[in-house]
This record gives C-alpha cells, sequence and structure tokens, in this order.
C-alpha cells in the first residue's frame, strides 16, 4: 500500500547552484547527498517534513554525471524540471507486482537500490497519464 510522497524528483544541470537556491528561498537544507554510478547521477535530498509512518517527505536535485543516463538524456530533452514523482511504500515488490498485474508496466524486473539505500522501482509514464513514476521502500522500511 502507498503510504505517503516520499520524493519529487527535480532535474537540474547545476546540483550546487540548485542546493543553494533551495536553501536561500525556502530554507531547506540538504539531508543526504550521493553519488548513484549505476543511475549516473549526482543527487541531493532536501527533506521537508517527517511523516506518521516514519518516513519522510523530500525534494531530490538530480545533476546527471554522465549525458547517456537517464536523467542526461531527460534534461536534453525538457531541459530542468520535475522529473519524477516517488510514492513511499513498505513493499516495493508487492506494490509493484500489484500495478503490474492491473496493465501497468514497470520498467525493472526487480527493484534496485536508490537514495540512501533504498529499494526502488519505476512504473512507465505513458502508463501512468505522462508521469514517471516511482514506488520507494525506504532503508529504515526493508
Amino acid at each position: 500500500m502507498l503510504t505517503r510522497i516520499d520524493h519529487i524528483g527535480i532535474a537540474c544541470f547545476d546540483l550546487d547552484k540548485t542546493v543553494e537556491f533551495y536553501r536561500a528561498t525556502y530554507g531547506f537544507e540538504v539531508f543526504h547527498s550521493e553519488v548513484n554510478e549505476e543511475q549516473g547521477v549526482r543527487e541531493a535530498m532536501l527533506r521537508i517534513n517527517g511523516t506518521s509512518d516514519g518516513g519522510a517527505s523530500y525534494i531530490q536535485l538530480l545533476e546527471p554525471t554522465r549525458e547517456d543516463s537517464a536523467v542526461g538524456k531527460w534534461l536534453a530533452r525538457h531541459g530542468e524540471g520535475v522529473h519524477h514523482i516517488a510514492f513511499g511504500t513498505a513493499d516495493v515488490d508487492g506494490d509493484a507486482e500489484a500495478i503490474r498485474g492491473k496493465g501497468v508496466r514497470v520498467l525493472y524486473d526487480e527493484p534496485r537500490t536508490g537514495s540512501m539505500g533504498s529499494r526502488i522501482t519505476f512504473l512507465h509514464p505513458k502508463d501512468c497519464h505522462g508521469v514517471l513514476t516511482e514506488l520507494v521502500t525506504s532503508a529504515t522500511e526493508h
């Protein structure tokens, strides 16, 4: 069962400048940052608030580390902006299978490692009214 909006992913050309904008404009601070070599991104998670299920909601800023990454290709086509929305779940495997059973394409056969040790998968945007959708089980939940 999906329990919260885990994060909104925002693609950017310059992570440091974008982090500074969110800090100066909204007062958001970096909660976590990392480089995900598999996905070809450098990212910063800005915590917005905690949630009643022990999770949190974040803004995830994504800068590609290579042009051929999914985020790099997306930026080349669309420019900076909202890249995806992610829903939190205690069971990414079970929810992905249930959603697949409803005719929605799940992009990964098996969930992969995401930010902060989470387990993730994505749903095809053409099946989700144009929105790339991510399912996330945080590291504390698995």
